[in-house]
This record gives C-alpha cells, structure tokens and sequence, in this order.
C-alpha cells in the first residue's frame, strides 16, 4: 500500500523526468500487483495509477492497449484483482486521461471499447425486458452509469464524446423510460448527460433535441430535481445557440410551468427543497444565458409569485437559490443583454415591489436565520439599487408595521437612510452595518423576534395583487 501511494506521489517528477518513460512499465507492474493484494492496497494502487496516467497521459499513448487490458480485469473483477466500484472510477479517469491525448480517430476507437465494460451489463439487463429493468436494483445500474459518467467528464475530445453519447443513447432512453420514478438512478443518469453535455458542447448534434424532449416529458410525472439540475446544464451551453431557441423555450416553459404547480405554498417549499433550489438554479442560468427567451415567457410573472413564497423557506439551498433568482433579476441592468428586457421586469416586479420588499424585511428580521442574512441583506440593497427612491417608499411602508416596542425611530432611521444612500450612490458594499443592526435588535429575544414577524406576516401576503390578505 505504501509503495503504492510513494509511485503515485512521483507522478510529476516521471513526467518532468527524461528518464521517467523507461520507468514506468515496471512501476504500473507493481500497481497491478498491488490491485490483487487486499481492498487497501488496490484503493492505494488505483488511485496511484491515476495519478500516473494524470501526469504522464502523453507518454502512455503508445501503451493504450496494455492500459486497457488492465482497466478491462478491474471492471469485470477478472482473477484476483480487489478493486471496490468506488475505486474503480480512478482507472475510469485513468484511461480516460490517456484517451484524451491520442489522435481524434484514435481517440474514439479507443472511447468506444473504454465504454465496453459499462455498456454491455447495461445492454444484457435491457435485452432481458422492462420487468426486469424496472426490478433490477438501483446499484447494480448505477455502478455501470457512474463510470460512464465519469469517462464523458474526463475524455476532453469532444467529438469522440458526442459520437459515444448519440451511439449509447436507445441504452440511456430505455433506462430514462422505465426507471424514471427511481431517484438513484435518475440522477446517475443525469450526472452522465451533464457530463456528456459539458464536454460535447455543440457536437452533441440531434441527441441534444431528444435528451431534453425525454426530460421533458418525464419531468410532468416524475417529479426529479436532477431533471432540472440536467436542464441548467444545457441551458449554460445552448442558451445563446439561435438554432436550439424553439426547443429551449418549449423546455423552460414546460419545466417552469409544472414545478410552479407542485409549489403552491411554503410547506410544498419544505416538502421538496430539492425542486426549489434547482428550479431557481435554473431561472437564474435562463437570466444569465437566454433573456430572450425568458423574460418575454408567460412563466416569468408565475415564477416571480413562486419565489415570493418560498423565500422563508428553512432549507439552506433552496432559500438561497431564490434569493439569488431575485437579486439577478434586479441586477438586470448590469447585465450586457440586459437593457432589452427591463421593462418587462419593472412590469413584473413593481406591482410587486412592497410585497418583495415586506417579505426582505422580515426575512432580515427573523423569518429566516442569521446564516442567511449576507444573502437577504445583497437582495434588498440590490432592489433599492434598481428603483430608488420607490424602493426606499416600498421600504418604509415594510418597516413602518413594526411597533415601537421592538425597534426604536432612530434604529428604524438609520436602517432607511443606509438604504437612502444605496438610492442615492448605488453602492451596496459599505451599507451593510445600519441593516445588520436592524436585523440585531429583532432578533435580541423570542418575544421581540414573535413581534416583528406577527407585524410583517411574510407567509400571509396576496403575492399578486401585493397586499395584505
């Protein structure tokens, strides 16, 4: 096991070493010795021979075969090699390295029979019929697509990745079909086409309309955040692409419009936070690489009115993605392509803006905890940023429900005229210390912080018409 991480370890000095090509056969001979020892010696020997094949990737071209004979015992367990599913994703990203530095056509020869050894027990337990896909357990998939995921991560040829993925997706597709409910494998599945995606970029060809029309269509049953999570990733790569609009916009639509209706109030929020942070996740991916086709939506006002209720939600992620969502939109304005869309948005959100600004508040005050305060404090001051002296009337109504009792006028003075100064200047980096005070004295106790938020009431607000119930 030592000697096995000590070869790792000079990974480098064998690459920088004029001598270090003559060395490596003997050593890789004892990293295969090591794989057969014990669990712990293969864990140290697999991850050694990433390392080798890491640094040294251009010299092992010309032992690609040799390499492969090795990877190909430890995938199938052949003899008495020990290498646990988990290790075996080293000698994955091992070959894959190696890969990436040979000639395109070699490159996707050599792609092809690396996917071999994944491929083909995923092709037996389809050829055996949807009964047995759907009984099959989640791991004995998994194992399969992880390494797959993990060569589409390494191969950088994106050619030969693209050619791979059009080639296995009927295998992804069957899969996708019958496996859809399970979560486990919908999201080693997706994790692999995120993969594929990234690296193939504009390849990816006709396969890119079919991935996301299947997504699409399973996503209104099958409810998996790993469906939206896959959706950003294309959304990143394609967005600005004139030739995938028409799909893009259907797929955004389609997305938005299901994940709105499963999150009608904050316990549907806290139910599935999952959902919610990735559906925010990509709204603010569609505000950064596709405006065009997401403002003008029919879904952007919805989702503006989603996020309004779930901003107090107490999951981390989840609040923090729709905080983000909001402070992107007001953001707008710094955005390159922004200009164009600002009066839809000042459309959507100024007849909102004293309930965004109200529900801000009492999220600085307390309705979500003080680990969240840097976030809420950079989407009110970005807010006011965007609207001036109507965002500061926004937040003066906002503050003016909460009695004296808990917040004096001077503390309430200085929280306005910080946000005054944000109106005035635009700067939101100096400002912070009036609001974080702010936030200090409601929460000093229980019964000040039950207060502040009885006044404000952010869970009991008609988000549309932007009063109180």
């Amino acid at each position: 096991m030592v000697v096995c991480l000590t070869i790792g370890a000079f990974a480098k000095w064998l690459d920088a070493s004029p001598a270090g090509l003559s060395f490596l056969p003997s050593l890789i001979d004892i990293l295969v010795s090591g794989m057969s020892i014990s669990e712990d010696s293969a864990a140290a020997a697999a991850l050694a021979f990433r390392h080798i094949c890491n640094d040294c990737g251009k010299k092992l071209c010309g032992s690609f075969d040799g390499l492969f004979h090795i990877y190909q015992r430890a995938m199938i367990g052949e003899g008495t090699f020990k290498v646990s599913a988990e290790d075996s994703l080293h000698l994955v990203e091992a070959l894959s390295v190696v890969i990436t530095e040979l000639p395109l056509d070699h490159s996707k020869k050599a792609l092809e029979i690396v996917c071999l050894p994944a491929v083909t027990p995923l092709q037996e337990i389809i050829n055996q019929g949807p009964i047995v896909l759907r009984q099959t357990a989640a791991r004995e998939l998994t194992v399969h697509i992880d390494r797959l995921a993990n060569i589409f991560r390494y191969v950088n040829q994106p050619e030969a990745v693209a050619d791979a993925i059009q080639r296995l997706w009927p295998i992804f597709k069957a899969i996708f079909d019958i496996r859809a409910w399970d979560m486990r494998t919908m999201e080693s599945l997706c994790r692999a086409c995120k993969n594929a995606v990234r690296t193939s970029k504009r390849f990816m060809g006709i396969t890119i309309g079919a991935m996301l029309e299947e997504i699409q269509g399973l996503y209104q049953q099958h409810h998996q955040p790993c469906f939206l999570y896959l959706s950003s990733e294309v959304i990143k790569i394609f967005g600005s692409d004139p030739s995938c609009a028409d799909y893009l916009k259907v797929l955004i639509e389609s997305l938005f419009s299901r994940t709105i209706f499963l999150l009608k109030e904050i316990q549907d929020f806290t139910s599935r936070p999952d959902i919610a942070d990735d559906c925010f996740l990509l709204a603010s991916r569609c505000i950064r690489y596709c405006p065009h086709l997401f403002f003008p939506s029919a879904v952007f006002p919805s989702l503006v009115d989603c996020s309004l209720i779930g901003i107090t939600v107490q999951h981390r992620e989840a609040s923090n993605s729709i905080l983000t969502f909001l402070s992107d939109i007001f953001d707008l304005a710094n955005s390159s392509r922004g200009d164009k869309y600002l009066s839809i948005r000042d459309g959507v959100i100024i007849p909102r803006g004293a309930t965004i600004t109200r529900i801000l508040v009492a999220s600085l005050t307390g309705a979500l905890p003080s680990s969240r305060l840097e976030t809420v404090i950079y989407a009110l001051l970005s807010l006011t940023r965007a609207y001036g002296s109507r965002a500061l009337e926004w937040a003066k109504e906002g503050v003016s429900l909460i009695p004296s009792t808990a917040v004096t006028e001077a503390e309430t003075s200085r929280f306005l005229q910080a946000l005054s100064d944000v109106a005035a200047r635009g700067d939101v980096n100096s400002l912070a210390i009036p609001i974080e005070e702010l936030s200090e004295v409601c929460r000093r106790n229980r019964t000040v912080q039950e207060i502040v938020q009885g006044a404000l009431r952010p869970l009991e607000l008609n988000l549309v018409n932007g009063i109180v119930s």
